[in-house]
């Protein structure tokens, strides 16, 4: 078997279990392609690369949906994600380093253990303190481009019941996906192209996934669904923190 064969099966299978993850807990794309892909690639061409599957995924996602938006939240806490992560996005050079990871890691770690020993029943923000969590995990994924899942740990924090809860992270994943795109076109746009068909194998990968995950997320009931994406969020924080060098 060839190594460009073994490349586009190994993308393949983790685009559909990315796809798939997303659907359930709201985001998951970006934190499993992006790293897969940079196995052979660049990780900045990587990032660039995963955005258009991304989007492709997460508006068909948000398509499947039966769950209306909360608006308010979206507002509140989407457009205050949205300006952290541009921010955190033009700092990355200046501030970025291996401690971020591990911030990263801690912050997500911490937020599954609340959800899982169910402290975070006291954990809830109104006011003032959603526009502060928006800006601060929009912040940070920004610094360490990966915002779904510190995006996703601090929208545990309202009350949002379980289709409500991937469709108002969705819609928001549908704004920065929107904004950064034509960014990376523009930087990226020769070295995306000559990627085509990595991007080809993983926006069928993620829109199969997305498909089948829509339909597992129906199946999940309310009561564990929070617990879902809280051992989510664990397994990716331990990832994180293996994967620093």
């Amino acid at each position: 078997m060839s190594a460009m064969t073994v490349e586009a099966a190994t993308l393949s299978v983790a685009a559909i279990v990315a796809g798939a993850i997303a659907s359930v807990t709201g985001f998951g794309i970006g934190s499993i392609l992006t790293p897969t892909l940079s196995l052979w690639m660049d990780a900045k061409l990587a990032v660039a690369v995963v955005a258009i599957p991304h989007l492709i995924g997460t508006a068909l996602r948000f398509a499947m949906l039966d769950a209306r938006v909360d608006r308010s939240v979206m507002w509140r806490f989407g457009i205050a994600s949205a300006a952290g992560g541009l921010a955190g996005a033009l700092l990355q050079a200046s501030l970025g380093g291996d401690w971020l990871l591990t911030l990263l890691a801690a912050l997500l770690l911490f937020v599954a253990a609340l959800e899982l020993s169910g402290w975070s029943r006291h954990l809830r923000f109104t006011g003032p303190a959603a526009w502060i969590a928006g800006v601060s995990s929009g912040f940070l994924g920004g610094l360490v481009g990966n915002q779904g899942g510190i995006r996703s740990a601090a929208l545990l924090g309202f009350s949002l019941k379980r289709d409500v809860f991937v469709a108002t992270a969705t819609a928001i994943a549908l704004f920065v996906d929107g904004a950064r795109l034509p960014i990376y076109a523009a930087s990226s746009g020769r070295a995306m192209w000559d990627s085509r068909t990595d991007i080809a194998v993983a926006t069928a990968g993620v829109v199969g996934g997305t498909i089948l995950g829509t339909r597992l997320l129906k199946n999940i009931p309310e009561h564990l669904f929070r617990k879902s994406v809280a051992v989510v969020l664990a397994v990716l924080g331990i990832a994180l923190l293996l994967r620093r060098p």
